[in-house]
């Protein structure tokens, strides 16, 4: 059993991870800003914010693993970038003596090459909206990989091209930093199982210092 904060733990990946790791008998602390928000029943609920190292630090403490599934929803892209780079600052203000968890960050799918070799932010057609926040995605990443693993062990997890509600099958492919497609060359994952396949990572650990990708 994993001790897991979980920020984000109620937008529309966050409750499907909460969900799973409570599914799987991990204890788990929804962080969210607004306590009085519903959340699933069988977490503990804490009062925190991401964009704050201080609270970061707050939650982390005494965790295994702490997971960022937060957007920025109709505001700015930019938040994704400053929420990963509080996750890592907040994480390495504990002691000595306190063992630094894990982090696991929610990621995007616009900076994952196509197999016709261009990034997925890249192709015609993508809305201007939408492509601000696959930089932005895109931007956390980068500063991710800044950070070395002997420091914090961190991974982030890129969806398919596609995501939404859909079916858990538990069955699902992985790839590193290429874009998954099927044979009808569709990329496409349940939120369901993009929230297996995070678990999964939380109790395997097979990608620290990664950025990994799922998809069918």
């Amino acid at each position: 059993m994993a001790k897991i904060a979980l920020f984000g733990a109620t937008g529309s990946i966050g409750t499907l991870v909460l969900r799973e790791a409570l599914g799987r008998g991990h204890d788990v602390t929804a962080v969210v800003r607004d306590p009085a928000k519903p959340v699933d029943s069988g977490a503990e609920v804490l009062r925190g914010d991401v964009l704050d190292p201080h609270s970061v630090a707050e939650a982390a403490a005494g965790r295994d693993v702490v997971v960022s599934a937060i957007g920025p929803g109709s505001g700015d892209p930019g938040v994704l970038v400053t929420a990963a780079k509080s996750l890592i600052g907040g994480v390495c203000t504990l002691g000595p003596d306190v063992p630094r968890p894990r982090v696991i960050v929610v990621g995007g799918a616009g900076s994952l090459r196509t197999p016709e070799g261009p990034l997925v932010s890249e192709a015609a057609g993508v809305a201007e909206p939408v492509r601000a926040l696959m930089h932005a995605h895109g931007e956390a990443l980068d500063f991710l990989r800044t950070v070395p693993v002997e420091e914090v062990r961190w991974t982030c997890l890129s969806p398919a091209a596609q995501i939404g509600p859909g079916e858990r099958t538990g069955t699902y492919r992985l790839a590193l930093d290429d874009l998954i497609v099927d044979v009808d060359g569709r990329s496409h994952i349940s939120a369901e199982d993009y929230a297996v396949a995070l678990v999964d990572e939380i109790e395997r650990d097979a990608h620290p210092g990664r950025r990994f990708t799922i998809g069918y």
